[in-house]
């Protein structure tokens, strides 16, 4: 993570979790759609971690058959791509994402983050959630990448 004026940017590289039945239900037309998802927590030894920042955006994957073009759209942006693989590695390649304000966090201060991209097997159509909830094809689990986090003093002194 790095500052840049008021915020705390996390940069970071995913596997996408895409099996071969999601792979080809995409292909077929059927939406996908994949939370990336960042928390900040403070540990209290006296009582429950106190949760400081908490983050997601939320990727729409979906196959264009008369373009025969993969669409990625997440925040109000769309981006076309040639190939589903194309897709899944813009989605898996996150830059300067905005996390956490400079002043929710105390310099010297250890934090525990935790950030993981996933399948949001609720907004499959419904019979596909059916799928997910029998089938492990349908419901890749996504572990929590962690790490800890401890701001420095900014070097102009601000």
């Amino acid at each position: 993570m790095n500052a840049e004026r008021d915020s705390w940017l996390l940069s970071a590289d995913f596997e996408v979790p895409l099996t071969r039945s999601l792979e080809e239900a995409v292909r077929r037309g059927v939406p996908l759609y994949f939370v990336l998802e960042f928390e900040l927590i403070r540990p209290r030894w006296w009582w429950f971690d106190a949760q400081v920042a908490e983050r997601s955006i939320v990727y729409r994957l979906g196959y264009h058959a008369l373009t025969r073009q993969f669409r990625l759209s997440f925040d109000g942006l769309t981006q076309n791509f040639e190939s589903l693989d194309e897709a899944t590695r813009t989605m898996a390649s996150v830059r300067t994402w905005r996390v956490v304000d400079v002043a929710r966090v105390s310099a010297g201060t250890e934090y525990e983050a935790q950030v993981r991209l996933r399948l949001d097997t609720s907004q499959l159509p419904k019979p596909f959630q059916i799928n997910a909830i029998t089938n492990r094809d349908w419901n890749p689990q996504s572990e929590w990448k962690r790490f800890t986090f401890t701001p420095q003093i900014p070097r102009n002194g601000r």
